[in-house]
Parts: structure tokens; sequence; C-alpha cells
């Protein structure tokens, strides 16, 4: 399967399929044929065939035993905020809204900017730090195992960075059940 993020800056039109769409401008989101005439709109898509036009795919290999959802949701991170050494339960790409972010991951450490994409797999290590001087959000849509609807996904590796003060906040615009 293919789990893919495009990017329209002009507006979507609506189409079936297992979607999440994003509208940048009014910070909603919605599952489905949905359209987002005229403004700034980012379209997650799973999918079995490839993805022409992507501003990001990655091919992935879920276990059809399994019931699944996707779920779309914001994090904010204060000027100088961090994300302790951590992994999620399911794969997933993150758009940069606004502010600068760098994220460790493999020994390397890629820094982004507003309007660029990263893809995290299930269970890979990073750690997220913001930049010091401004505020940093980013929007992301994961796919995961149905059994962690409406729980928290972030495990942090080291136990002793559980206890430390979080400074960044998700905010939750969806969670959706999928058929594959």
């Amino acid at each position: 399967m293919w789990f893919s993020l495009f990017e329209f800056p002009d507006g979507v039109e609506p189409l079936p399929g297992n979607r999440v769409v994003f509208d940048i401008g009014r910070g909603e989101a919605w599952f489905g044929a949905v359209g987002v005439p005229g403004g700034h709109a980012l379209v997650w898509e799973l999918s079995e065939y490839g993805a022409e036009g992507a501003v990001l795919a990655a091919e992935i290999e879920l276990d059809r035993d399994l019931e699944w959802l996707l779920r779309c949701d914001r994090v904010d991170f204060p000027p100088g905020g961090i994300a302790h050494r951590h992994v999620h339960p399911g794969a997933g790409i993150r758009y940069l809204i606004y502010g600068t972010l760098a994220i460790d991951a493999d020994g390397r450490t890629q820094t982004y900017g507003p309007g660029e994409a990263w893809f995290e797999g299930a269970d890979y290590p990073v750690l997220a730090t913001a930049d010091e001087t401004v505020d940093t959000a980013f929007v992301r849509v994961l796919l995961l195992p149905r059994e962690w609807a409406g729980k928290r996904t972030i495990r942090y590796l080291d136990p002793a960075d559980a206890e430390k003060p979080k400074l960044q906040r998700a905010t939750v615009y969806l969670e959706q059940p999928i058929e594959l």
C-alpha cells in the first residue's frame, strides 16, 4: 500500500477513498470525499497504487488481519520545546505549518521549515526540537491499529523522559476507522 501526502495551494476537489483532507486556513480536517474550494489544502491518502504528484509518499506494509484507523492531529511547540526520543505505534506523514523543527533519527539531524514534510515509520525513534525563537506546529496523519483509538500514542524510550514536563500540545482533529 502507498501512504501519500498531496498539497493543493488553490483548493482540492472531493474524491472518494481512504483520505484525510485538511484545510490549513481554517484548521479543520475531514475524512473521505471532501473538497476545499479555493483554500490551501493537504490530502493524505492510503491507496493500492503509486502516488504521482505527491509531496511525499511511502510504501508501507499493513497486516490485513488487523483493523486500522487514520488519525489527524496537530502538534504545537512553544519556542525551544522538545519531544524527547520517542516512538509511535503507527506510521505517519507530518507537514510543518510554521516554525522550524529539528528531527534527530538514526544519528542524523534534519531540520524542517514551513511547507516541508517527513515520514516516520511505526516504532521509529525520533527526537524533535523546536526552534528557540518562534512557535512551531505540524499537522500529521497517523495510520494506527484501531486499538489505539482515543489513546495517546507517544512512548518515550527513556522512562525518565516520560516524567519531564511536556511543553508540546497535541490537538486531535479526527479518528476514522478504515477498511483496507
